[in-house]
């Protein structure tokens, strides 16, 4: 490990060690240690022909485009977004550790992975929802993942016939103004804030970190952030490999 990043990471943990109020922001470079990919990336999902068209996966997973191509949806839904034997990485892992050791007060994520959750951690705020979150546009019967990816084509109610929707924020949709309003709660007051994971260019969930004013704000990512001159630390690494040098696991 280069010695400059290793120093960094000796700091970090001497500011983890010294903090019971710390709040974690996390993007998809957490789940990609996961082998999910974030298909803004490099080696991400890129443009799928849909019949004769090449669309992006922005255009696909978009509210407009699940309402006028229901089928195509989801075939490129379960395709693509679904990952259900991802395990967690060292990064869920130590996440959950210093939640249980009462320093970190709650992970807000832009992943819809479950993956925070599956490693112990109780206080996630998941901005962009859940594929184990499902619900009838219908009647609002809840539905679980199994259920989507068991459904022949489109997953229908087994109730009512309507079509089951997955409790994701598509493109074109609002983000839970709750959920939102209670990120910004944490952040607002927290002593150490980590952000990980995040090229911080999709809004409005990168303007959340604009609402700390503490002084440890710690940016782990692999590329260059347009928040890094602002940080108090930077650390272009690896997110798992970083808190786990930072926890006793």
């Amino acid at each position: 490990m280069d010695s400059t990043i290793s120093e960094k990471i000796s700091k970090l943990r001497d500011i983890i060690n010294s903090s019971d109020n710390i709040v974690f922001f996390g993007g998809a470079g957490v789940s990609t240690e996961s082998n999910i990919p974030d298909f803004r990336g490099a080696g991400g999902l890129y443009s799928e022909r849909v019949g004769k068209r090449q669309l992006s996966p922005e255009i696909i997973l978009s509210h407009t485009f699940f309402m006028n191509n229901t089928p195509e949806f989801y075939d490129y839904y379960k395709n693509k977004m679904i990952y259900k034997d991802a395990k967690p990485n060292s990064a869920h892992i130590a996440l959950a550790k210093l939640e249980e050791m009462g320093k970190l007060r709650a992970v807000i994520t832009q992943n819809i992975d479950g993956l925070h959750q599956m490693a112990g951690s109780r206080e996630v705020l998941e901005l962009h929802g859940s594929v184990y979150k499902n619900h009838c546009m219908t009647c609002g019967k809840f539905f679980t993942l199994d259920y989507v990816l068991a459904s022949d084509g489109v997953p229908k109610c087994d109730v009512c016939h309507g079509i089951v929707k997955p409790d994701v924020v598509l493109y074109e949709e609002n983000l839970d103004m709750n959920i939102i309003e209670k990120s910004l709660n944490y952040i607002e007051n927290a002593d150490v804030l980590i952000v990980a994971g995040t090229s911080l260019t999709v809004y409005p969930a990168a303007g959340l970190i604009r609402y700390y004013s503490g002084d440890k704000l710690i940016l782990i990512n692999k590329t260059k952030t347009p928040y890094d001159e602002i940080a108090d630390l930077v650390i272009n690494s690896s997110i798992g490999e970083t808190l786990k040098a930072c926890v006793l696991l």
